[in-house]
């Protein structure tokens, strides 16, 4: 999915901001029929902003949480319930009566009448009772969890004060966020590694182990897209948002292949590092590694915490761990906010120029309040539903758009050709590259996937708590919130035109007076002069039609 599908659509972005240095809406000044795309892109970002900030207070509160000794985590405690256990709760079935300390009293129960109840583990419980104060479902609100809300209220202050001075200062703060982590992750490596069963994990994650069988699966593909566009923040802006800020004349393509092969290659060497100690804990437990892995959020904040209990020095190893993960949400939040910040400024220069801090400040505050309710003891119910509407297949649409905006009605060739005039080369073989993975196989591959993954959708859940059905048409209304500015454009845009409607399609489809580089001085003979005059003269005939 990186290969057919991440670089082109991270190379095509980078382009496009890079050549308009314009912000998410104004770059659709290529297709203006299509800027409800830009803005659908923006209420996406800002969606995804409002439940990541919830993730982020997560990770804050169990980085505080860390630096007790023992773990809280490591043992069942006064906020647990009566199933919580390190072990299975096994009873001997006597005449229906339930012993639980017939081992103790030297009894012999046959295997028959042994019971093995339900029994959750103290990181689990400590996840539920204490970090979450969980309730029974989406319709049990209850009230706001007030340590999660105060760790969430931190993460924005650190925000807003990084970004306050816009992309200079935020682009010194970016070096440190993306550099430590990968130290940490390296430090977990090489620990990981080198424990007990380490081996049996990695095999499991990605070896002989694993089943090979699942690359039949749709479902693997659908989140293999997911997570390769929601990583490398593809059909979010937040690509062509940052590129904008580029010189003119950089050759963007050897770093669009170095920064996405990085992201994912950390990906997957993190993904050793978790499986490295889940196959320790599995080791030192007796049980095979698939029992102790869990996925979505129980990997993070229950698996992989208890799995931390079982090393030498638990609580620096988890410190380590909630601080990476804490700093890698900071960076997408920060790549966020900016997609928010430029995108208004721009869009309304009159109103909000030189006004940028207080444009900061006041989505980082908005974003805030409006992820307050996803803090209640309901919240991870909502986190869960938002990645699962916004977060999943609507990724996927948005791109299969930018593709057929950009390559299909603005034109690929074209398109080809702002690129090698940013470039200042022009190279067979990466045009014959452009044409087969923008024409053909990237488009080819997204929409199917996005077709596989509306076939297959299912109502979401939380475990095995199913949502009630006001809950998932939420969901929906969330869809419909971020894709209606698309077609609400469309028709904007040819109610405002005059003529017949062929003529404002075609009108409406081809770049408009605004497309071109931002600086004079690069614009050179393909956006000269003439080229504005024979704008203006299609614009005038079709006018007068």
């Amino acid at each position: 999915m990186l290969v057919l599908s991440g670089i082109p659509l991270f190379l095509m972005e980078a382009a496009i901001g890079q050549f308009s240095s314009q912000s998410l809406i104004k770059l659709w000044s290529a297709v203006p029929i299509l800027q409800g795309v830009g803005i659908s892109m923006l209420m996406l970002m800002a969606m995804v902003l409002i439940y990541y900030n919830v993730i982020i207070a997560y990770s804050l509160y169990y980085l505080f949480a860390s630096f007790q000794f023992p773990l809280p985590w490591s043992n069942c405690s006064s906020w647990a319930d009566n199933n919580c256990s390190i072990t299975p709760i096994e009873y001997c079935n006597v005449s229906g009566v339930l012993l639980a300390n017939w081992t103790q009293e030297n009894r012999t129960c046959p295997s028959s009448n042994i019971i093995t109840v339900p029994f959750q583990s103290p990181s689990e419980e400590y996840w539920d009772n204490v970090a979450l104060q969980r309730s029974s479902g989406l319709d049990e609100t209850g009230p706001v969890v007030w340590h999660l809300a105060l760790c969430m209220l931190l993460s924005s202050i650190i925000v807003a004060a990084s970004l306050i001075k816009g992309i200079k200062s935020s682009g010194k703060i970016v070096y440190f966020t993306t550099i430590f982590p990968l130290l940490v992750i390296l430090i977990l490596l090489i620990r990981g590694v080198t424990l007990e069963g380490a081996g049996d994990g990695i095999a499991y994650f990605i070896g002989s182990k694993s089943s090979l069988t699942k690359l039949t699966d749709g479902e693997v593909w659908r989140d293999a897209a997911s997570q390769t566009f929601f990583s490398l923040s593809v059909a979010m802006g937040g690509v062509s948002t940052l590129a904008s800020y580029n010189n003119f004349h950089n050759n963007f393509i050897p770093d669009t292949v170095l920064v996405t092969f990085i992201n994912h290659v950390s990906g997957v060497i993190a993904g050793i590092v978790t499986f490295s100690i889940l196959g320790h804990m599995a080791y030192i437990s007796g049980k095979p590694v698939e029992t102790v892995v869990k996925e979505g959020f129980g990997l993070a904040f229950i698996a992989y915490p208890e799995a931390l209990t079982q090393l030498p020095i638990s609580s620096l190893w988890s410190v380590l761990f909630f601080l990476m993960i804490f700093i890698i949400g900071l960076d997408s939040v920060f790549a966020g906010i900016e997609v928010i910040v430029t995108g208004l400024c721009d869009a309304f220069p009159e109103i909000l120029k030189n006004k940028r801090q207080l444009v900061t400040l006041t989505s980082c505050a908005i974003s805030y309040l409006l992820a307050l309710p996803l803090v209640t003891r309901a919240g991870i119910y909502w986190v869960t539903l938002m990645d699962t509407f916004v977060g999943g297949w609507l990724l996927l649409f948005l791109a299969l758009i930018e593709i057929i905006g950009f390559i299909y009605i603005y034109g690929g060739n074209t398109f080809i050709e702002d690129v090698e005039m940013m470039i200042g080369k022009k190279n067979f073989y990466f045009r014959l590259w452009c044409r087969v993975s923008w024409y053909f196989v990237t488009p080819c591959i997204v929409l199917v996937i996005l077709v596989w993954s509306l076939v297959i959708l299912t109502p979401p859940t939380y475990g095995d708590i199913q949502y009630p059905v006001w809950g998932t048409m939420l969901g929906w209304c969330m869809i419909g919130f971020v894709i209606i500015w698309i077609p609400v454009v469309v028709v904007y845009k040819l109610l405002r035109a005059n003529g017949s409607l062929w003529m404002c399609l075609k009108l409406l489809s081809s770049p408009s007076e605004e497309w071109h580089p931002y600086l004079d001085i690069h614009r050179g003979e393909r956006y000269s002069e003439e080229r504005c005059r024979q704008r203006m003269a299609l614009s005038t005939n079709y006018k007068q039609m």
